[in-house]
């Protein structure tokens, strides 16, 4: 009998083996680990560590590239970090988000019979954030002179050959990029031709923000010429961009094509250098953005399922995905009501909304079956207070998902699924000093309005507002306020020392992939490369934070090798389904080997995300 189940199990033995192989190899490093959303931007970050700088310098000169490459995001869009100080043994939160114009209020957008603020448009534009994360990051946390960091950059400005995924965003957009003529002069070489975008492989030349970028540099060495220090001296090209003839121009540009844009906007904008939010699953402290992100959302997942067994659930069982799937319910719910810009009253209740008694308690409303009215929770009573909101919550419980019926997905082509997963990019680096840096930049995606002659596009994140307080009564525009973001990097530490960094991108699904990636390595033991190609679960249970936010409840994405059996009993439960050939991301992330002192690498299968280690 012995022999006959040896036989079995050396049967199988392939098969187990071949399911832990994935499609692209860890990467391994001693020295540093640059990883982007594009090949050419982990190029320009693994360019600036072998010039000797840091992690902090790295992903400045990958953030630079990924925003020269239109990878989701533009040179006036958003920018918001995870950095890990060796030197203070703290992690640094940083908040570049950009923030409403004036006369960006509630009244405005209703008066022009919007339901919601616009996704795309003059009128969907933050404030630039990115150049002033960029340069602050630098000059607080890295060791470079911004001309280094930019080089990689302004060589990718003056032309690269624009890949396939690019240049078919920009022909599918043609038709509203043409309706903003700063747009439509960098983006459409070949006007009046059938096809008007730049071919694949095309050299793309944007001269506009070439210019931009060589102000920037040219104001750095002058100051530099003059006696200032390196941080003095990248502060000067930042007062440029925002305060100087950048920003009159950007201003120029915008209010041209209809945008609020003034020059006391762009002046007074400020990045913040802030604590993060955090928890302890089970010994390891998880460090997210402040709640005019998402990320905290994880932060609430991950309290209410320490109170479970989920490793002897089984990874991907039916039970398993029903639980996660109910707990980001609970905690995307709370997103949904009470996440806004801490800077603006009323402030979210965070202290009890991260409470680990509010988590169990929560924990308690998860049953056998989906539940499509589930709603916000009151975690004013957690945190010694009373709810200013009571009857706004009342309202709020079960009247949107009333509203928003569960109905199966359309498939991959679907409008919905391409607002509720609308991009980002991610950037992961660390080095042999400490440094670590999660960043996840994004907005001025294809198609995006580009401001005067600066070749920079905006972002379009005042869609992220809400309009009608029954929604959120927190999260309603005002001037100077900054909207609650999907955007989200991802730090870890263990016995005080730095666990993981990682981030993904995808709108409303990144909170969702990164928790199961964290439970992948956390619970079920997979390597970084392993967990980052992992099947996952996708719910739309829960508003988008883009369109008209919609929500399906019950409905669910798997990967398509999910078996008949799951499949089944999830469908007992409730749940509509559909199902992807990849469903993990795309997740970038860097695991820390103490024990051989090295790092490993994880780069996603999903998409064009890229690293190099060395």
């Amino acid at each position: 009998m012995l022999k006959k189940y040896t036989f079995i199990a050396l049967l199988f033995l392939p098969l187990l083996t071949f399911a832990q192989q994935t499609q692209k190899p860890v990467l391994h490093g001693k020295n540093w680990v640059a990883i982007t959303g594009k090949p050419l931007a982990a190029t320009a970050g693994s360019q600036i560590f072998q010039q000797g700088g840091n992690a902090v310098d790295a992903a400045c000169g990958m953030l630079a590239a990924t925003a020269t490459m239109w990878d989701v995001l533009s040179w006036g869009g958003e920018t918001q970090a995870l950095i890990y100080n060796p030197n203070t043994k703290k992690v640094i939160a940083i908040n570049a988000m950009g923030y409403a114009p004036t006369g960006a209020t509630v009244d405005f957008y209703k008066s022009q019979n919007m339901d919601y603020p616009p996704a795309f448009g003059p009128l969907a534009a933050t404030t630039p954030g990115t150049p002033g994360g960029l340069m602050t990051m630098l000059a607080e946390y890295g060791t470079m002179s911004l001309t280094q960091v930019l080089e990689p950059a302004m060589q990718l400005a003056k032309g690269y050959p624009i890949e396939e995924m690019t240049a078919n965003n920009i022909e599918k957009g043609k038709d509203q990029i043409k309706g903003w003529p700063y747009s439509k002069k960098v983006f459409l070489p070949h006007l009046g031709q059938e096809r008007e975008a730049p071919e694949a492989g095309e050299i793309f030349v944007q001269e506009d923000l070439y210019q931009t970028l060589s102000k920037l540099v040219e104001t750095e060495k002058a100051a530099l010429k003059a006696g200032k220090n390196r941080k003095e001296a990248i502060y000067a090209a930042y007062e440029r961009f925002y305060k100087g003839d950048i920003a009159k121009e950007i201003v120029r540009g915008t209010r041209e094509q209809g945008g609020l844009f003034t020059e006391a906007d762009l002046a007074n904008w400020k990045v913040k250098i802030e604590e993060p939010l955090s928890v302890n699953y089970k010994g390891i402290d998880v460090y997210k953005l402040q709640e005019w992100t998402q990320g905290p959302a994880l932060l609430q997942s991950l309290n209410i399922l320490e109170n479970f067994d989920l490793k002897s659930m089984g990874y991907n069982s039916a039970n398993y995905i029903h639980t996660i799937y109910q707990a980001m319910n609970l905690a995307f719910a709370d997103r949904d009501f009470y996440y806004s810009d801490p800077a603006f009253d009323p402030v979210s209740p965070m202290k009890g909304l991260l409470s680990k008694e509010y988590a169990k308690d929560r924990a308690k409303l998860i049953k056998d079956k989906n539940d499509p009215t589930m709603g916000p929770g009151d975690p004013y009573p957690y945190q010694g207070g009373t709810n200013p909101f009571k009857n706004l919550l009342e309202q709020n419980n079960k009247a949107v998902a009333i509203n928003n019926p569960g109905q199966p997905l359309g498939g991959l082509d679907d409008p919905f699924l391409e607002q509720f997963q609308r991009g980002t990019t991610s950037i992961e680096a660390a080095d042999a000093e400490g440094w670590v840096v999660s960043v996840t930049p994004s907005g001025g995606w294809i198609p995006a309005v580009i401001a005067g002659n600066t070749g920079v596009g905006l972002s379009q994140r005042m869609q992220s507002f809400v309009l009608d307080e029954k929604l959120n009564p927190y999260n309603l525009p005002e001037p100077g306020k900054r909207p609650r973001v999907t955007l989200t990097p991802s730090l870890a530490m263990k016995d005080g020392k730095p666990f993981l960094a990682f981030a993904v991108q995808g709108g409303d699904s990144q909170d969702q992939n990164l928790l199961q990636f964290f439970l992948n390595v956390v619970e079920f033991d997979m390597n970084v490369q392993q967990a980052a190609e992992a099947a996952n679960m996708n719910s739309y249970q829960m508003q988008s934070s883009f369109g008209a936010h919609e929500m399906k409840p019950g409905a669910m994405t798997l990967r398509e090798d999910t078996p008949n059996w799951i499949r089944a009993e999830l469908t007992k439960k409730g749940y509509l389904m559909d199902f992807w050939p990849r469903t993990s991301g795309p997740i970038n992330a860097i695991w820390f080997d103490w024990k051989h002192g090295s790092f490993w690498g994880g780069s996603s299968n999903y998409g064009e995300d890229y690293g190099i280690a060395w």
